[in-house]
Parts: C-alpha cells; structure tokens; sequence
C-alpha cells in the first residue's frame, strides 16, 4: 500500500508572535510544498523497520520494528492518534533518534525525527514501513517548513487507514473533506508541540486548510481577496530558532505585562483591519491604490511592534531599507530572528 501526500508552506501577513498570545493573525498558503511519499510493505517483502529518507539531504534512518516495540513496552506508553505526547513517551523517542548518530552540522533535524517517530508510532504503531520526503520550502526560514512537514507526514498516515476517508479527486490529487482536514490538522499540531515547544496553530491550519485565513485561539476563517495580492519573499538566509524566540516574547511579556499586552492588542486590531482591507471590494484603479496604500501603512505598523517584541534583526533591517528607496513596504514573516521578509508590489 502507497500514498503520496503534498502539503504547502505559507507566509503570515500580520500577527505573528502575537497569535501565541490570543491575537488575531492573517495567513497565506504559498505554492511551495513538502512532498511525502509512505509505503507500508507487503509481508512477502520481508522488511522489518521503520526506515524514514530525507532525500534533499541524501540521509536515510531507520529503527527495527522490534527495536521500537521493546522501548515502548519497557514504559507502558505507547501514544494514540491524537494524543499529545506525554514527556516520558518524548524522552523515548529522543533516545531512539539519539541512537542514530545525527551528524554535528545537521543536529537541528532531531526535533522533527522526533515529530516524524511519534507522528508514525501514534498512528500505526510498529509496522514497517518507507517513508521518503522532499521538499521546495527552504528550512527555517519563516515559511512554515515545519508545520508543511508534520501535515504531509499526518495526511500520508492517516491515508492508509480507517480513520479518514479520500473524497473527490481535484487537479489529479485526491483532497479530503473537512472534517476530516480538521483531524490531520490535529495530528499535526502535535507533531509541531514537538518540534517548537509552544506552537499557535496557524502554520500547521493553514498548510491544512490551505487559501487565506483569519486566525485566532485555534479558530479560523477563510477570507478572500477582492484583487491579488503580489507579496515579493525574500529570504534573509540567516538561520534562527523558533522555539528560541517565542521563548523570548515570552519573557518579555512576564517582564513588561502591561507594555506586551497593548502590542498584542494592537497587532489584534492591525490582523482584523487588514482583513477587512483585502475583503474590500476595489471598483477603480484609485480605490485600488488607496487600499494597497492601507495595507503597505498596516504592514509598515505591523513591523513596528514586531520590533518592540525583539524579534527582527539587522538582515530584516537590511531588505527593510533596500525596499524603502523604491517606497515599497516590507515587514518580516514567521517567527523572524532572520528568516524571511514579504514586500507588498503595487499594482
């Protein structure tokens, strides 16, 4: 049995960061994905693991079916679909990514084996299987590769299973409906618990979900655009942490309570204006401009608190400043410290 999965990155318009807090934040899914291709053997074939292949890096790991088993049942824990995964279920699933023997310069890899172990084991448990992913998303660079890889991975499993069902096909792939998006959407979440620690939702909704959408406390709406938007991404290629940075608005908000709290408020307010921009029917080429120029002074403002949160950096400031001298409006997107940077092209 063979499933091939698909599943895209996406950018943040406004809200990031603040969405961890309860605001609103408006998302996007862009056309670059995470492709998986899961394969669960015939008995004939006589292969006995679980063997996972990053091919855009030429790495392949696997773990003996029994070997899973045995670690498992020597904790009693062995995770369900859709359970979050308990702290000594984790110490397991680290010590058998552990045991791999990651090379120093690709250690950052290890959370998502580990999101990629517990995804599978909650799922089908120790059967063996193939499992190979590619994908077009640069990693770590604010365009959802994470949250891409945990949906891909959770569609793929759930797939070969009873517990969702394939509706019609649509542009030659096969789509599922929404109830059944909305439980690959929750399996993945935890894949990403695993991965950043304290996720908000929307990487993994949106990559789900797909479109545009109006995001807050786990609750999403789709919205449309009027005209479209051409957002120019460009990335930064300077490496950060997520887990890192969330971590430290955190900080800043156990520092500066009252300060924070009007930052995200305000940031809830920029997220729930622009969306109402975008919907905005445009009826001429100056209702047109008059409503890029909102969204370019939204985006400008947006930046501005994402700055009073600490989570910019001088590359940003670099792209910031290049685009300014064609007037153009720019802000970071994703969880920032580097990353990647959207501008708004007029018309």
């Amino acid at each position: 049995m063979e499933v091939r999965t698909r599943a895209p990155g996406k950018i943040i318009l406004s809200g990031e960061h603040a969405v961890v807090h309860g605001s609103t934040a408006i998302a996007a899914a862009i056309d670059l994905y995470t492709h998986v291709l899961f394969r669960l053997p015939a008995p004939s074939e006589n292969h006995e693991s679980i063997e996972l292949e990053l091919k855009d890096m030429g790495l392949v790991f696997s773990w003996p079916s029994r070997r899973l088993e045995e670690a498992f049942t020597a904790i009693d824990i062995i995770p369900s679909t859709l359970e979050t995964c308990s702290p000594d279920c984790l110490k397991v699933i680290a010590s058998l990514v552990e045991e791999k023997n990651i090379p120093e310069d690709k250690i950052w890899l290890s959370s998502g084996i580990c999101a990629f172990l517990y995804l599978y084991i909650s799922v089908h448990r120790f059967k063996p299987a193939m499992v190979a992913i590619t994908s077009e998303l640069p990693l770590g660079s604010g365009l959802g590769s994470s949250a891409s890889f945990c949906v891909s991975l959770a569609a793929a499993f759930l797939s070969l299973t009873e517990v969702i069902s394939i509706a019609d096909e649509k542009n030659g792939w096969l789509t599922l409906n929404k109830s059944n998006l909305e439980i690959v959407n929750k399996l993945a979440l935890e894949g990403e618990r695993i991965i950043h620690g304290k996720p908000s939702g929307i990487d993994n909704t949106i990559s789900t979900f797909g479109r545009l959408i109006m995001f807050k406390s786990g609750e999403l709406i789709q919205i449309e655009s009027t005209i479209p938007l051409r957002m120019l991404i460009t990335n930064t290629k300077v490496g950060r942490n997520t887990k890192a940075l969330v971590s430290g608005v955190s900080e800043r908000v156990f520092r500066h309570p009252g300060a924070m709290h009007a930052v995200f408020t305000a940031i809830d307010f920029i997220s729930k204006e622009l969306a109402s921009t975008i919907e905005t029917p445009a009826t001429s080429d100056i209702s047109i401009t008059e409503r890029e120029e909102k969204i370019e002074e939204l985006m400008e403002m947006n930046q501005g608190l994402l700055q009073c949160m600490g989570v910019s950096h001088d590359s940003i400031g670099t792209v910031l400043r290049a685009t300014a001298k064609y007037k153009l409006a720019s802000k970071l997107t994703g969880a920032g410290g580097g990353g990647c940077v959207l501008t708004l092209l007029p018309t």
